[in-house]
């Protein structure tokens, strides 16, 4: 991946051991997207209380980060992955057909420009909770674009799992 300083950093690197809240966002020019993450950054403050620091990936190049920085006011970190290697990884990449980008650039959408590839992938909108072990505590992966799970949910999970409630215990 990719900072906004255009410097390369591995997931790991950036999660730096801590538990962290993974935003997986098809771009700066989705509005969907865009609400989702204006939303996230109104529980940042209560995450950011219980240790976790939140992180949004997109495959939107540095350049194209810093508008949507800016633009939604965030406070929290976003990394490019335009090689959309972590969109595999996580199982939620997902290729464009011809009639979709070309859809698409009829709204003003350029995906090879904003991305700097041709691979025309997307991210399901998606977001993982990871504790500091690295595992995967919580995810919630909706095909449906329009559909993101509200930030009283992310929070929720959050908290349960900083006070380890998501593992059960027989009595």
């Amino acid at each position: 991946m990719t900072t906004l300083a255009g410097k390369r950093i591995t997931l790991k690197a950036a999660a730096a051991g801590k538990p962290v809240i993974l935003v997986f966002y098809r771009g700066g020019w989705c509005p969907f997207c865009n609400l989702q993450l204006s939303d996230l950054r109104l529980i940042q403050k209560q995450t950011d209380a219980l240790g976790y620091q939140m992180i949004g990936i997109s495959p939107d190049l540095p350049a194209e980060l810093n508008r949507t920085l800016d633009k939604q006011q965030l406070k929290y970190t976003l990394l490019s992955e335009s090689k959309a290697n972590a969109m595999r990884a996580f199982g939620i990449g997902y290729r464009l057909d011809a009639a979709t980008i070309e859809k698409y650039k009829g709204y003003g959408v350029d995906l090879e420009k904003t991305s700097g590839e041709k691979h025309h992938g997307l991210p399901v909108p998606s977001v993982f909770i990871v504790d500091a072990n690295g595992l995967i505590q919580f995810s919630y992966v909706n095909p449906d674009y329009k559909a993101r799970v509200p930030s009283s949910v992310v929070l929720a999970a959050a908290q349960a799992i900083a006070k380890r409630k998501q593992y059960l215990t027989p009595k």
